[in-house]
C-alpha cells in the first residue's frame, strides 16, 4: 500500500478514536450530550407563533467553546428561536468533530457549528453526499504558547515538545505546515522529528504544561489563554500567517437531505446566526457575558476573567465562511501526508446565506469556486 494510503488510513483510525475526545473543548461533556434543560425565557417559543413548514423542531449541534460563540450567544439570547417561530430549536453539545459529523449523518442533528477539518473529512468520506457548509461563524483564536524559560524565539521551537489537540485536526495540520516552512522534518503520523508533536487532549494540556511534559502548544482558545494564565507566553498568533489575518476556525454545516427538505427552516437558522453576529458586534461585553453564561449551563463551568477576556479578544466573529482558507487548510493536510487530495467541489451552498445577507443590507460572500452547482 502506498505511503499516503497508509497515512490516510492511520488518520482515519486516529479520528475514529478521537471521536470520544474533545476538539476545541472546554470541559468533559458526554458524547453528543443534550444540553441541560435550563431553557431561559428568551429561548421559549413565543405565544401565537407558527411552525415553519409545519416542522416541530430543528436539531442544532455545537461545541461548548468560545470559537462557537455564535451558537452560544444566539442560543442564550433566544435569537435562533425568535426566527424559528414555533419550530423548536433543540440543542446538542459535542466535544469532537467526528462525533458531530456522525450525529449529522445519522440524523441526530440537522445543522451544526464545526471546525474546517471535520467538515472536510465528513464531506470527502461521504463522496460529497453528507453535508454542505452554509455559512461562516468565526476566524482566528489559535496561538503557539510556550514556556518562556525554555523557548525564547521561534527558532528555539526546534527540538522541543509541542502539543496539538489531535492527529490531523485543524491545529495539528497548521503546526505541521509551519514546521515544514521552517525547513524542519517531522513524521506526521508519529509526530517525531526535529520537533516532537505531542497530540494532547485540550482539557489536559494545561496540566501537561504545568508538569513540564510539554514545552508549549499550538492550540485554540480558550486553551491558549489558560496556558498564558499558567505562565506561558504567546510566541505566535496563527492569524499573522494568513492574508488579512483571517482564517476559518468555525463554519455552519447542514445535512444535505435536511437542506433539500426544509430550506425555510435552514434560512431561519441563518437569519438567527446573522442577527446574532450583528448583536455580538454591537454588544461585545454583553455577548461575552452571554457566551460564558451558556458555557456554564452546558458544562457546569464558566471561564475566569483572566482566561475569558484575552480569549474573547482573539476571536473574530464573521458571516463569511472564508472559503479560500478552507481550501488552503485542505492543501496543508495533503502536503503533510495526512489527507489524500480531496475533491471539495460542492462543499459550499451559500445561496440562503447570501439571501439573508442581502435582506440585511450586507454584502454577499464568496465560495472560492467550491459551491454546489
Amino acid at each position: 500500500m502506498p505511503a499516503n494510503s497508509n497515512r490516510s488510513a492511520l488518520l482515519r483510525r486516529g479520528l475514529a478514536v478521537a471521536a470520544a475526545l474533545p476538539l476545541l473543548a472546554l470541559a468533559a461533556c458526554s458524547y453528543g450530550s443534550e444540553a441541560k434543560d435550563d431553557t431561559s425565557e428568551k429561548e421559549k417559543v413565543a405565544a401565537g407563533s407558527e411552525k415553519i413548514d409545519g416542522l416541530d423542531s430543528v436539531k442544532i449541534g455545537y461545541f461548548g467553546n468560545l470559537t462557537h460563540a455564535t451558537a452560544l450567544v444566539g442560543r442564550h439570547e433566544g435569537l435562533f428561536q425568535k426566527e424559528l417561530g414555533a419550530t423548536k430549536a433543540e440543542y446538542t453539545t459535542f466535544n469532537a468533530g467526528p462525533s458531530e459529523i456522525e450525529a449529522l449523518n445519522s440524523g441526530s442533528i440537522d445543522i451544526g457549528w464545526i471546525g474546517p477539518s471535520p467538515a472536510i473529512n465528513g464531506y470527502t468520506k461521504s463522496n460529497g453526499k453528507s453535508l454542505r457548509i452554509i455559512g461562516g461563524s468565526a476566524s482566528g483564536g489559535v496561538k503557539l504558547v510556550v514556556n518562556p524559560k525554555k523557548i525564547k524565539s521561534l527558532k528555539d521551537v526546534k527540538g522541543k515538545k509541542i502539543a496539538t489537540p489531535q492527529l490531523g485536526n485543524t491545529q495539528d495540520v497548521a503546526f505541521l505546515n509551519w514546521i515544514a516552512e521552517q525547513g524542519w522534518k517531522v513524521d506526521a503520523d508519529s509526530g517525531k522529528g526535529d520537533v516532537s508533536v505531542i497530540r494532547t487532549d485540550n482539557k489536559i494540556t494545561p496540566d501537561a504544561y504545568k508538569s513540564g511534559s510539554i514545552d508549549g502548544a499550538w492550540v485554540p482558545e480558550p486553551t491558549a489563554s489558560k496556558l498564558v494564565a499558567e505562565g506561558g507566553k504567546v510566541l505566535l498568533d496563527e492569524s499573522t500567517l494568513w492574508p488579512d489575518k483571517k482564517f476559518v476556525i468555525t463554519n455552519i454545516i447542514v445535512s444535505q437531505s435536511f437542506l433539500k427538505e426544509h430550506p425555510k427552516v435552514v434560512e431561519a437558522v441563518l437569519k438567527g446566526s446573522v442577527a446574532t453576529n450583528k448583536w455580538i458586534g454591537a454588544n461585545p461585553d454583553k455577548a461575552k457575558t452571554a457566551a460564558n453564561a451558556q458555557l456554564k449551563v452546558d458544562s457546569g463551568k464558566e471561564l475566569p476573567a483572566e482566561v475569558l477576556d484575552p480569549a474573547w479578544k482573539s476571536i473574530q466573529i464573521t458571516n463569511d465562511p472564508l472559503a479560500a482558507t478552507l481550501n488552503t487548510e485542505a492543501a496543508h493536510a495533503v502536503k503533510a501526508g495526512l489527507l489524500e487530495k480531496p475533491n471539495l467541489n460542492g462543499i459550499y451552498d451559500l445561496t440562503l446565506l447570501d439571501k439573508v445577507l442581502s435582506a440585511a443590507g450586507e454584502s454577499s460572500v464568496d465560495d472560492a469556486g467550491l459551491g454546489a452547482k
